[in-house]
């Protein structure tokens, strides 16, 4: 199912406040978990909207990757919502397999520290 591509929707993300890349939360439509942070520039948006499957932009390789383009572990995209100051994006996604490339379903599964009551 594509999505289609808001040009007014575009022009509301603030791509210039981190050099042209925006924060992307991942979320599982089915349990609410958040599954990742990715980035995203306009291209990669442009492609999830119309293609109705994640993209994302890559810092390291600098290059636009289709998330389990690779893996098979696809994300399509459901939902994408915009936070209050233009500058961070919510995917609601149906996730196939897992979503962080160490095997874990998702990506915030290690504990730093846990708060002690005393």
């Amino acid at each position: 199912m594509k999505m289609e591509v808001n040009r007014d929707l575009l022009s509301l993300v603030d791509f210039g406040k981190s050099g042209g890349l925006v924060p992307v939360i991942v979320q599982d439509e089915r349990t609410g978990e958040v599954l990742m942070l990715a980035y995203v520039n306009e291209e990669a948006l442009k492609k999830t909207l119309e293609t109705g499957y994640a993209h994302y932009y890559s810092r390291s390789r600098k290059s636009l990757w289709k998330k389990g383009e690779t893996s098979g572990n696809i994300q399509k995209v459901k939902r994408v919502l915009l936070d209050c100051d233009g500058d961070t994006l919510l995917y609601v996604v149906e996730q196939k397999g897992v979503a962080c490339h160490t095997g874990q379903y998702s990506c915030f599964f290690r504990t730093i520290a846990e708060r002690k009551d005393e």
